[in-house]
């Protein structure tokens, strides 16, 4: 008789636990548990929704900022991952008479890279001419074709 009361009195907390999470104001069990199976449902919409717009974030992504710094630029891509997105970039530096410093790249969901570059010597190149050279060289391996929805996360 004793276990029977305990047993009743954790189904109680349990549904006062689960009535609070799901901010339910039924007192009968059968509708607690049916707050918390549309409660449920409303989480996992909200989940696709948020993803869906993630994966369109990461399709149309693409930023470019140049900040001068000193003799160098400072240069901070964000865009949608690619093949040979790097060296499609590193060309244009070389090709505008840049060394590259100092670079960071990720390309886990996006390709993100901060470097820092130096003119060969003393040249005459702008913030405007780097910014343009490297949307120039990503233009260049979207056109390419080198993107695939391969490269977008799956969230299963």
């Amino acid at each position: 008789m004793a276990s029977r009361r305990k047993k009743g009195m954790a189904l109680r907390r349990k549904l006062d636990v689960l009535r609070k999470l799901t901010n339910s104001k039924s007192v009968n069990m059968t509708s607690v548990i049916m707050d918390a199976f549309l409660y449920i449902c409303k989480l996992k919409l909200q989940i696709e929704a948020i993803r869906k717009e993630y994966l369109h974030l990461l399709n149309n992504i693409q930023e470019v900022k140049v900040e001068k710094l000193g003799k160098g630029f400072q240069v901070r891509v964000a865009c949608k991952k690619g093949q040979d997105l790097l060296v499609s970039i590193l060309e244009a530096f070389e090709g505008m008479g840049l060394d590259v410093l100092h670079a960071k790249v990720s390309c886990n969901y996006f390709f993100g890279m901060v470097a820092i570059v130096e003119a060969h010597q003393d040249q005459a190149i702008d913030v405007r001419d780097v910014t343009q050279a490297v949307v120039k060289a990503i233009q260049k391996q979207r056109e390419v074709g080198t993107y695939s929805s391969a490269d977008a996360p799956s969230f299963s």
